[in-house]
């Protein structure tokens, strides 16, 4: 019930948060809001102020802000209404949906990097047979604390500053061994390893394994907002190159794509390991959600961006019949998309209980 109503707020949380963004600029921009909605079914709300409807649906699994004349069939030519507005405007009430997203995610990381987050220290938890570490006579219980005059006291750290010496032969470890102080000279060996986006990458290992000793970790106001916008960054760019990489059919879309189910389990998971976690879920997901609906694709908002790119070097707007055409790719397109990732995610999650139940 707990991971039900995790997953529910987070989901209401990024809709809002994207829908509100069409909504203040449409407003800022002097366009009417017929209808901001939250959900799709039965509705369980519904009031009206100031000229707008708000409602909510049952399934909150999506929403929508309707404004006056955003359509060429529905379009009358006053002044208050979308079309009348300049593509410049326009572009202004299409860009705020994701990008309130993205703010919504750098806001997160800023804070998880400020309030504090778990994070493993620098200390040998194991030893892997035919690596440096070992032959060099680590122990377990060790802790590193300074690699070639460098300082490291997380895990992280220790990681990237092995990986950044791989090219060399080997490093020198300062190591903590109760409360003596004892140096090595350990051999980096090369191992090909799979990265996030399952990239096979040469990296210098050493052969060990982390301790279980956490510390929280946290950054100043300002270097945890340099942090957020860092991660943001990376984010992107990471999410970018795995779009790219699935285009390019060198990642495989059933292995890297999900959609509700997998978010549920994703976040019923997420819930157990505390606030800190579930926030830094927030934050990948807003992020995800302002790239995938910034993609030229009809209906997302990117889609209706690249419309009026097309509309600024035709000098005139799509006609009624070409607008509801588009319309209905872009419909059926996410339709497909969405039964695709569900289909997906209950082969992933639970494919392995469904072949045994079949079997029986």
């Amino acid at each position: 019930m707990i991971a039900i109503l995790i997953f529910t707020f987070i989901l209401s949380l990024l809709i809002i948060v994207h829908e509100s963004g069409h909504f203040f600029a449409a407003r800022r921009n002097g366009v009417r809001v017929e209808n901001f909605s939250l959900g799709f079914g039965p509705q369980v709300f519904k009031k009206k102020k100031n000229g707008t409807e708000y409602s909510i649906s049952l399934i909150p699994l999506g929403g929508y802000v309707k404004m006056a004349g955003d359509s060429r069939s529905e379009y009358k030519g006053k002044s208050d209404e979308y079309f009348t507005k300049s593509i410049g405007k326009r572009f202004q009430i299409i860009f705020f949906g994701p990008f309130l997203n993205y703010l919504l995610g750098f806001l997160f990381f800023w804070c998880i990097f400020f309030v504090g987050y778990p994070s493993l220290t620098s200390k040998v938890g194991g030893l892997i047979d035919g690596y440096g570490a070992k032959e060099a006579g680590l122990a377990a219980g060790d802790k590193i604390i300074v690699i070639d005059g460098q300082k490291v006291d997380l895990w992280d750290d220790l990681q990237r500053q092995i990986q950044k010496r791989k090219e060399k032969e080997s490093v020198e470890l300062l190591v903590l061994r109760g409360n003596q102080e004892l140096k090595f000279k350990v051999a980096i060996k090369d191992k090909v390893l799979g990265n996030e986006l399952g990239e096979k990458k040469s990296l210098g290992i050493i052969g060990i394994t982390p301790f279980d000793e956490i510390v929280e970790t946290r950054h100043g106001f300002f270097e945890s907002a340099y942090l957020g916008v860092k991660k943001t960054i990376d984010l992107t760019i990471m999410t970018y190159k795995g779009l790219w990489m699935l285009i390019s059919g060198r990642m495989s879309m059933r292995d890297s794509v999900t959609g509700p189910l997998g978010i549920f389990y994703i976040t019923s998971k997420t819930a157990k390991l505390g606030i800190i976690a579930v926030m830094h879920l927030i934050a990948v997901l807003s992020v995800s959600l302002a790239i995938f609906n910034l993609l030229p694709l009809p209906i997302l908002d990117g889609g209706h961006i690249f419309l009026l790119g097309l509309e600024k070097l035709r000098k005139k707007t799509l006609g009624i019949k070409a607008e509801q055409i588009v319309n209905n790719i872009g419909f059926t397109l996410m339709i497909a998309i969405a039964l695709f990732v569900t289909y997906n995610d209950i082969l992933r999650l639970y494919g392995e209980k469904i072949s045994k139940f079949i079997g029986r």
